[in-house]
């Protein structure tokens, strides 16, 4: 099993919004494409950001080649709606992680 990991710092003037939208909204979506069967969302208590809160959203995925599908089929337009939401607000970056043990 794969982790797709989204590690976003959100500004403190959309945080709440921010927060709501990803429970309310994002996350559904990205489930709803079919390619996860569960994820996780984090907040980092300990960083150097006062101005921001920092979240991860780790994401479970059976195999490379699912994550590839949704990267090409589905991620391009969820990502542009964060976008256009909360423009520079919100800054992403992706990794993914093998789960060696449980």
């Amino acid at each position: 099993m794969l982790l797709y990991n989204v590690t976003v710092t959100v500004d403190l003037e959309v945080h709440d919004d921010w927060l709501q939208w990803m429970r309310q909204t994002h996350i559904p979506d990205v489930l709803a494409t079919g390619f996860f069967r569960g994820y996780r969302m984090s907040r980092l208590l300990n960083h150097e950001h006062p101005e921001a809160a920092i979240y991860t959203i780790q994401y479970e995925v059976e195999s490379p080649e699912q994550l590839q599908r949704y990267w090409a089929e589905c991620a391009p337009r969820l990502q542009q709606e964060h976008r256009e939401r909360y423009g520079d607000k919100c800054l992403a970056f992706r990794t993914v992680m093998e789960v060696v043990s449980e």
